[in-house]
């Protein structure tokens, strides 16, 4: 967890305040990007692994397939995680290992004591992994979709594993390996709180030159993080039967907080900065007769600015101490969940962002850039390392039984990451 329970603290990993590494300096005009992406691919040993990439369409959605069915709700991906790692070792990655998070992590080494890492997404939603546990066999192949739970997130860790492999060969083919480590993780635990990340962070920061969390093809090109912070604002007063009296009662202090709160929330809400401040679920009492000793609520703020977190969390703090005192019950904060987020300056040009804009433009779409990611990629970003999200339609109705993967937008992702790979690791 980032915060401890005390209120205004900001995260651990900094929340943006620490200065950006080298790769974030070094800037690329799109037609830059595109000039430097052309040559590229005129490297024989480019072509070498694009042609790999194409030939393992099929075996890639057979490894789909076998990740699908293998139930890995989040906190429970040992099993996936060891799948995950088989493939490394069977393409030729180096030092793979499943750590204990667990994540599932290979490498290709390089020369000059840096990485680049890629991450993929290992854990599945509650409801994905409910509906695998049901489903009476495995993810069907129909036309360009393989359809079954389990498909749609772990496809993008099929598309990472075959980038890899396609490195591989063009370094085979090349006869030298990259300039930077090429780090592939598969993390656990994104659902619940960016566990897995945060490891991986943790290990990777002091050498990284930049992350790509791969969420989709690349459609859209996320290079800033969306803070958002997740809290239990918990309350507590005398429980008593109702003939002993109404006052004081916790749940007045809860109602006249959220009141305050939301009060003062039309003012902080700020389009341009995605500010929102939010009370989502309220919770206390078990029977009519009696007044409940506690109770809490929901609260939800997000903004694109660290500080106006900061800010709007202390507010929050200086109203519940208000109430409580007024109404003789306590009130405090707890954390939940808390998705750090932040801005580095000169990203939007920076040499990763530009890059894997040229990749999205050969690839046969105009990408969207954005500075609000919400993802694990929030960890390098809030630490002061850039980091981008590649997103992308993956498929559909994730979540449902019906849940499926597009084959066409699986290998697109894996060309994007092996480009991506091949530029960013010279």
């Amino acid at each position: 967890m980032f915060l401890t329970s005390s209120l205004g603290l900001v995260s651990l990993l900094g929340e943006g305040i620490l200065g950006p590494p080298a790769l974030a300096a070094q800037q690329l005009t799109p037609s830059a990007a595109d000039a430097r992406l052309r040559g590229a691919l005129e490297r024989p040993e480019v072509q070498a692994g694009l042609a790999h990439i194409e030939e393992r369409r099929p075996p890639t959605v057979e490894l789909l397939t076998d990740l699908a069915l293998i139930v890995s709700p989040s906190g429970q991906e040992e099993e996936r995680a060891h799948r995950v790692a088989e493939e490394m070792r069977r393409i030729g990655l180096e030092d793979v290992e499943v750590d204990g998070s667990p994540n599932a992590i290979g490498r290709i080494p390089g020369r000059s004591g840096q990485v680049v890492v890629f991450i993929s997404t290992l854990d599945d939603l509650a409801t994905v992994a409910e509906h695998r546990r049901a489903a009476e066999g495995p993810p069907v192949l129909q036309g360009d979709r393989l359809v079954g739970p389990g498909t749609n997130t772990s496809s993008i860790t099929a598309a990472m594993l075959v980038a890899a492999e396609g490195m591989v060969e063009a370094f085979r083919e090349a006869g030298e390996g990259p300039e930077h480590d090429l780090v592939f993780a598969a993390v656990a635990q994104e659902e619940t709180g960016l566990v897995g990340m945060k490891a991986i962070y943790e290990r990777y920061r002091d050498r990284a030159v930049g992350f790509v969390d791969i969420l989709g093809d690349g459609r859209s090109v996320s290079y800033g993080a969306l803070g958002i912070h997740w809290w239990r604002v918990e309350g507590e007063g005398p429980p008593g039967h109702s003939l002993g009296g109404g006052l004081p009662n916790v749940n007045q202090g809860l109602a006249r907080a959220v009141d305050r709160i939301l009060t003062e929330a039309a003012d902080l809400q700020d389009p341009n900065t995605r500010t929102v401040v939010n009370v989502a679920i309220l919770s206390s009492g078990a029977v009519f007769n009696h007044k409940p000793a506690d109770g809490w609520f929901s609260l939800d703020v997000r903004s694109l600015e660290a500080e106006r977190i900061e800010a709007i969390e202390t507010r929050v703090g200086a109203l519940l101490a208000e109430v409580a005192a007024e109404t003789e019950t306590s009130l405090r904060m707890e954390p939940w969940q808390i998705m750090p987020g932040g801005q580095l300056p000169g990203a939007r040009e920076s040499e990763i962002v530009q890059s894997s804009a040229a990749i999205g433009r050969w690839l046969g779409f105009d990408p969207t850039l954005s500075n609000a990611g919400s993802s694990n990629m929030n960890v390098a970003i809030a630490g002061g390392t850039p980091a981008i999200g590649l997103g992308g339609n993956r498929g559909g109705d994730r979540g449902l039984p019906s849940e499926w993967a597009s084959v066409d937008a699986m290998m697109r992702s894996a060309q994007h990451v092996f480009l991506l790979g091949m530029l960013l690791g010279s």
